[in-house]
């Protein structure tokens, strides 16, 4: 496969900024489908308003005059003659089109109309005149160096060089069945639509490939999972895990109860558990997965609980230790971070069964771990894993039983189409002693009263989380930026407050620390981007804000709010926003997790299922599982179909596919 590096017109500097946009690839270049389309009408002067975009054909009436600037900059004018008068046209550092632009030559220009000088900034010039009425323009996004221009370029460069060694991961059976187009010619017209019919079409296409490829993956992994179902032999002293239930210091809630009942009977059956506990922001899910590693204990076997993070696997591990310090229940911490000498020691306790539990990230799944007696995996957020991650840990075992959890609620009916294998417990009800959280909607110019709002908590002695749905400036966004709210509260609090950033492009040591001192009340204020959506909780922060509110989903700022509220004290969750402020009404209105991802499912025009596009496994570029569910459960019921059929043991789609399990 050709690298990215080899791509003509992508240099070192290119390179690094496709690398911020997560652009590693060839196939992840011409996969980075535009987010939207500019659809440019054949425009007329006289009805173009000043400094509106227009694309006009026309006849060259004067030779190019062309003006060289110092830094190599250059510029050509001429006169074009259009069907509605004659306009004059600026285009800078084309000058290698100027032997091409003869008088008299038919051509299409595209650019921006200055009404009062009658110049057409062009933008783009077609050595021919246009033969559709409309030009659709795709527009991507971007990042700082990086214009929509540049990176159309490099797209187009990449297809033309090596569109065919581009994967299509529909088998060829599918591809005649529903007429698809190749795969290469599917990719230039998303990138050049002609017509918006033909653009219609290939979405239906490629939207199909990366459902198909994904419900692949999962019913390969369902498969597999059936072939090796059969569970442990158990049996759990129901009288000692009744005592411990007891000796939390506080009652469980309906919901968790049932939860905990329902993973106990799972335990205790011959098949192994493949459960998925779902709990909606500040439900207690935690408590339940400690309560089943409990039970797996007084059964005999050890248990692994993965978190996604660092800083969250030490607050697991630190709650369980006290909630067992008066038992011989041997609890241990395994990070990337742990001491070299302290992880020997884990390793040599784990193999010889001394550590009964074990809690950590990635570090659980690494060669050099093995278990006596696995017999319960618990994988925390789930989703921010890769599917083999997961199957990493649950293959330390001999057969271990599996529970996820989730903090993300998920309607029904779409849990039901991805974990369709699964039993699923869900916790809709939040743990008595938690306020409600207060949200607030706030314009850009109400931004004195959040300043007066977040300091009445600061002098309280509590904590503040800021949210920017970016991290650095791009030229094509105005949006609020991690950085430049950093400027704006030092300006306001910096005097008296410690302001700190946390952001996903930082080292994972690096947030692991700053998010310490905020858990140790270290730091005050705190900017982040969604990178704290699922974290640790830090009872004493009260208020979360968040700018540009109407640019994240809705399910998004609910798990951002439950970082709030997460003690005794009153919080509040104030949303910032200019636009769009009808649809953040809900947030107003409900708490109800579920409540608000079926409304997110309803309102929202893109995203991905979990509301942001970090999602591990989850993340889908084109397809959209609120509108596209009928092109979901059709690629679901192919793919089962394709899995049995017997072109799927020697064909390709299903080894690259199964491939690249092991690279998720």
């Amino acid at each position: 496969m050709t690298e990215l590096k080899d791509i003509k017109g992508i240099g070192p500097r290119s390179l690094s900024l496709l690398n911020k946009l997560n652009i590693y690839t060839v196939e992840d270049l011409v996969t980075h489908y535009p987010f939207r389309y500019d659809v440019l009408e054949r425009g007329d002067l006289t009805k173009t308003e000043d400094g509106g975009h227009i694309v006009i054909d026309g006849k060259i009436e004067s030779v190019p005059i062309l003006m060289r600037f110092k830094a190599g900059l250059n510029k050509m004018n001429f006169r074009l003659v259009t069907a509605s008068g004659v306009v004059g046209v600026s285009i800078f550092n084309r000058a290698f089109l100027k032997s091409k632009l003869e008088v008299g030559t038919g051509i299409s220009v595209i650019g921006k109309y200055d009404k009062k000088k009658n110049v057409i900034t062009a933008s783009e010039i077609k050595l021919e005149t246009l033969s559709n009425k409309v030009k659709i323009e795709p527009v991507y996004h971007c990042t700082s160096g990086l214009t929509n221009k540049n990176l159309a370029t490099y797209i187009n460069m990449a297809i033309l060089m090596c569109g065919k060694e581009i994967p299509d991961y529909i088998p060829s059976t599918y591809i005649k069945k529903y007429n698809f187009l190749n795969k290469k010619t599917a990719l230039n017209i998303i990138h050049n639509p002609s017509t918006e019919e033909k653009l219609k079409e290939v979405k239906i296409r490629l939207k199909y490939e990366e459902l198909f490829a994904f419900m692949l993956k999962i019913n390969y992994l369902r498969m597999e999972n059936k072939k090796h179902n059969q569970g442990l032999d158990r049996s759990i002293d129901r009288k000692k895990l009744d005592e411990f239930i007891a000796n939390i210091p506080f009652k469980l809630t309906g919901d968790q109860t049932q939860a905990v009942e329902e993973i106990i009977k799972d335990l205790e059956s011959k098949n192994r558990m493949n459960r998925l506990l779902q709990g909606d922001v500040g439900s207690g899910k935690t408590i339940v997965s400690f309560i089943a590693m409990i039970a797996n204990y007084l059964s005999g076997y050890q248990s692994a609980l993965m978190a996604p993070t660092e800083i969250l696997a030490v607050q697991h591990y630190n709650n369980l230790k006290d909630l067992v310090k008066t038992s011989n229940i041997n609890v241990e911490l395994l990070t990337g971070s742990t001491p070299k000498k302290d992880k020997i020691r884990i390793y040599d306790s784990l193999k010889n069964g001394d550590i009964d539990i074990v809690i950590g990230t990635h570090a659980l799944i690494q060669e050099e771990v093995e278990y006596k007696n696995l017999g319960l995996v618990i994988t925390d957020e789930q989703h921010r894993f890769g599917v083999n991650q997961r199957a990493n840990l649950q293959n330390k075992g001999l057969k271990p039983d599996i529970l996820y959890m989730s903090a993300t609620p998920i309607p029904r009916t779409y849990a039901l189409t991805i974990y369709g294998d699964m039993d699923m417990s869900i916790i809709k009800e939040r743990p008595k002693g938690r306020q409600p959280i207060t949200t607030y909607i706030k314009s850009n110019d109400e931004i004195k009263d959040v300043l007066e709002m977040m300091y009445d908590e600061l002098k309280q002695n509590h904590q503040v989380y800021v949210i920017a749905p970016l991290i650095e400036d791009s030229e094509n966004s105005d949006l609020a930026t991690v950085n430049k709210l950093k400027d704006q509260m030092t300006l306001a609090f910096g005097k008296k407050y410690k302001i700190d950033i946390i952001h996903g492009k930082m080292a994972s040591g690096a947030k692991d620390l700053i998010m310490q001192e905020f858990v140790q009340g270290k730091i005050q204020i705190l900017i982040s981007t969604t990178v704290i959506e699922v974290g640790v909780d830090v009872a004493n922060a009260t208020t979360m804000v968040i700018f540009d509110a109407n640019r994240f989903g809705l399910s998004t700022l609910h798990q951002l709010r439950g970082r709030v509220g997460r003690g005794s004290a009153k919080s509040q969750c104030i949303l910032i926003s200019s636009t769009d402020t009808k649809r953040l009404e809900i947030m107003k209105q409900t708490e109800d997790g579920f409540v608000i991802s079926e409304e997110d499912f309803k309102l929202r025009g893109h995203g991905d299922l979990f509301g942001t596009k970090q999602s591990g496994d989850m993340e889908f570029k084109i397809a959209n599982l609120r509108s596209d569910y009928k092109i979901l459960l059709q690629a679901k019921k192919d793919s089962k179909e394709y899995l049995l059929s017997e072109d799927s043991n020697t064909d390709f789609i299903k080894k690259e596919l199964i491939m690249s399990i092991n690279n998720s």
